[in-house]
């Protein structure tokens, strides 16, 4: 490729991604495959690209461009900091380096584990110690930390998953449980998606579908949730 080629395929992917990230959500979907494509003119690019990315925000386009570089240019990720870009807030002290390199890597299972843990741990050591949450211990998770899981589960998700989005949805089928279930996968024909086997741990899986909540300890801890001031105000103020 000669130096005039090159240089209107960088401009090329430049427009390409300013246009994806200043799309709505509709199209911007249907961009995602021409980002994917762009993987070695992004690398090339590199920081030229990167240094627009709001640090503190939830923009999921940024998410994306990440783990297609992720993907096909692991070597871009020899300078650590692009494995934890995105900054994260925590009152309860806790390191969430580790779901955000999960969650980047496409890891969903593993980002869903170690969701369930964060969220133990949130509600105290008797909840760890117990193993699972009651929907009671949830009003005094702080806030911060709820609004940095579901930041980073939408971030690398293509906006498709988050404690937010699953409120959206909630909505959206008039705040029936009973038709959520099926709408995020986790109930079909009438029984109850097997865990993990039966799950879509990737990017192919029904909007909502993670992280999970164990839906077999009752409807009541997943509201708890949902209905949380800090996911509620971001689920408000996506509308």
């Amino acid at each position: 490729m000669s130096f005039q080629d090159n240089k209107n395929t960088n401009e090329d992917t430049i427009a390409l991604v300013k246009k994806f990230s200043e799309s709505n959500t509709r199209k911007r979907r249907n961009l995602i495959n021409d980002i994917e494509s762009s993987a070695e003119s992004l690398y090339e690019l590199g920081e030229e690209i990167i240094k627009n990315f709001d640090k503190e925000g939830d923009d999921w386009s940024s998410g994306w461009i990440l783990q297609v570089l992720k993907k096909y240019k692991p070597k871009f990720f020899d300078n650590k900091i692009y494995n934890n870009w995105f900054a994260v807030k925590s009152d309860a002290s806790i390191d969430y380096s580790i779901l955000q390199e999960n969650l980047l890597d496409q890891k969903f299972e593993e980002a869903d584990r170690l969701t369930s843990a964060y969220l133990r741990k949130l509600a105290g050591k008797v909840a760890e110690n117990r193993g699972y949450v009651f929907y009671s211990e949830v009003k005094n998770m702080p806030g911060e930390d709820l609004i940095t899981i579901d930041r980073l589960w939408n971030i690398y998700s293509q906006g498709k998953f988050g404690f937010s989005i699953q409120a959206k949805l909630l909505k959206s089928v008039g705040k029936r449980y009973d038709l959520l279930w099926p709408k995020i996968g986790w109930k079909n024909d009438g029984v109850w998606t097997r865990y993990p086997s039966s799950f879509c741990w990737s990017l192919n899986a029904p909007e909502g579908h993670m992280p999970l909540i164990n839906q077999l300890r009752g409807v009541r801890l997943m509201d708890s949730i949902l209905r949380h001031p800090s996911i509620s105000n971001r689920h408000d103020n996506c509308l």
